[in-house]
């Protein structure tokens, strides 16, 4: 327990679901089902349960961070990094990534979405303890997928090979958002699942993969590795604005691929027992 960490992601703004979900309020600090817990506290309850709380970091927007607070009173101020600026996924992992490395170089970390309706949490603890075994003894970037059950648009899709470690299956491509011919067929072929943005990986796999693929990113947060907070928060800010087009799920990994040359036999699959929210 003491090698495992977990990033939640929660600083997006939540476009797609308004008029609900507001800038000023968006989708991950609502109470969508009347449940008395919002988005983001149910992420927290989930991984509560397999991760130790002082490991548990929230990443979300400066101006959040009173939200946050109200909403996750026992989260200790440290374990909340603040993005001055929005730079989208990719960014937002790697300086996670390097602040967790600093406190333990042996460190496993799932990074998750803060907007997750998972029923089956048994399942789903179940799933996410052996994709942290799994990467403790394997170099691999594990994405999580979904089973899809329409042929959906509005979704990621990730191609499934052969079986590898530990029945692990390998990633032959990803594709974001298909039409609905392509979903139609990807759906029927059963080769194909949702892309559910949660990633699970060995911090020293991840800070390797940024460093051969996105030196951009890599080179702004290694250049004073020993000062953490206040110095990522700066180089945040500085980071080009053209790195918003690199993220770690979706068309970004396909074209973190294609354009950056990561193999994509660096990717591992595991199935999830998740749905993706939406208003449908």
């Amino acid at each position: 327990m003491e090698n495992r960490y977990c990033v939640i992601m929660g600083g997006g703004i939540g476009s797609r679901f308004w008029p609900f979900s507001r800038n000023n309020r968006p989708k991950q600090f609502l109470d969508f089902f009347g449940i008395g817990r919002s988005l983001l506290q149910m992420s927290y309850d989930r991984f509560i349960k397999i991760i130790p709380k002082d490991h548990i970091f929230i990443v979300t927007n400066e101006i959040y961070v009173d939200l946050v607070k109200e909403q996750l009173p026992d989260i200790a101020e440290e374990n909340i990094l603040l993005e001055p600026t929005r730079r989208n996924t990719a960014p937002c992992i790697a300086w996670a990534s390097y602040h967790i490395q600093a406190l333990n170089p042996n460190a496993n970390i799932v990074v998750a979405p803060s907007d997750h309706l998972i029923l089956k949490e048994d399942e789903f603890a179940q799933c996410i303890n052996r994709g942290l075994d799994f990467v403790s003894k394997y170099p691999a970037l594990l994405t999580l997928g979904i089973k899809p059950n329409r042929p959906e648009t509005g979704y990621g899709y990730i191609q499934i090979g052969e079986d590898a470690e530990d029945n692990i299956k390998t990633v032959k491509t990803f594709t974001e958002k298909p039409n609905l011919e392509f979903a139609k067929m990807f759906v029927e072929s059963g080769e194909f699942f949702w892309n559910s943005g949660i990633f699970i990986w060995n911090v020293q796999t991840i800070i390797k993969a940024f460093q051969r693929f996105l030196p951009d990113i890599s080179n702004r947060f290694e250049e004073n590795i020993k000062v953490r907070k206040t110095f990522y928060r700066r180089k945040f800010r500085s980071l080009p604005q053209y790195i918003d087009r690199f993220r770690y799920h979706g068309k970004s990994l396909e074209r973190i691929c294609a354009l950056r040359r990561i193999r994509v036999e660096r990717f591992r699959f595991l199935e999830c027992p998740v749905r993706p929210l939406t208003q449908k």
